[in-house]
């Protein structure tokens, strides 16, 4: 039976890392093809690095994100706070049902929904072109926000409610120990909300698809439309940036996760010794 599960457990690593290991390899291959690997060399990187309009792309795409990443992580910390203060329990049941319903909500209805609205409004105001940089901005924010919101929430319900009033009766501000009190309590949820409203962000093409204007095209619709031609080996190894720059955050998550489970694992300890 052992023999078995590892026998399974391999080939899905194999299933799901095998077509990322291939991309890896022949970004690093001298010619085009993907079938013959001609020798190594660095020639589609230096490529990439020269292309301007995939480089804009790129800055385009990274400047969305950490865009939408810093006012989602801020909102949704907001929004979780309101959510955990609240004391009706049907109507907190209610509040997160709704926030659910972006992550639960096929994407293309969420985009195509969204660029509705967006048209609509802008006739309504006149404006000369409906969809641009801030529509797609709201957009990102708005499917991004639930994550925060349910990353935040957990780090609040474990954290002892009278610390902050205890704060408060030294002499803080409610503002005061929010800061002092609150937020290194719930960091770890805010850095891995940040953290997955960052990749979400980064990767998006069907939301970005719809709610994008003319002038501003990120990674994934650039990669799109290349895909009606043909893709470069140059993306090869830009998909093997990414893929590492990736790596690296769920490695900055995974650390931050056994950080706290450390953490509360000696403050159970400290109770348990102090009965």
């Amino acid at each position: 039976m052992k023999i078995t599960s590892k026998i399974y457990t391999t080939l899905i690593f194999i299933f799901l890392f095998a077509p990322i290991a291939v991309l890896l390899v022949f970004s690093f291959n001298d010619a085009k093809s993907l079938s013959v690997f001609s020798g190594f060399s660095l020639k589609w990187y230096r490529e990439l690095f020269s292309d301007s309009n995939t480089l804009e792309s790129v800055k385009n795409t990274l400047i969305l994100a950490f865009s939408a990443t810093a006012i989602s992580t801020a909102m949704g910390t907001a929004a979780a706070l309101g959510i955990y203060k609240l004391r009706k329990k049907w109507f907190r049941s209610l509040v997160n049902t709704v926030t659910n319903i972006p992550m639960i909500n096929p994407d293309i209805i969420t985009g195509i929904s969204m660029m509705l609205v967006f048209v609509f409004v802008g006739r309504m105001v006149g404006a000369s072109t409906s969809l641009n940089f801030w529509t797609m901005l709201i957009a990102h924010v708005t499917f991004c926000l639930p994550y925060v919101i349910f990353q935040v929430l957990p780090k609040l319900q474990q954290m002892e409610r009278d610390l902050l009033d205890a704060a408060m009766d030294l002499g803080c501000t409610p503002l005061r120990a929010f800061f002092k009190v609150t937020v290194p309590e719930i960091l770890p949820g805010i850095i891995t909300g940040a953290i997955m409203a960052f990749t979400l962000s980064l990767d998006d093409f069907v939301i970005s698809y719809f709610t994008t204007g003319n002038g501003f095209e990120t990674l994934p619709i650039r990669i799109y439309g290349m895909t009606k031609k043909t893709v470069t080996p140059k993306m090869y190894a830009l998909a093997t940036i990414i893929f590492f720059v990736t790596m690296a955050l769920l490695l900055l998550n995974n650390s931050v996760d056994d950080e706290e489970g450390r953490k509360i694992k000696k403050l159970k300890k400290q109770k348990k010794n102090n009965k």
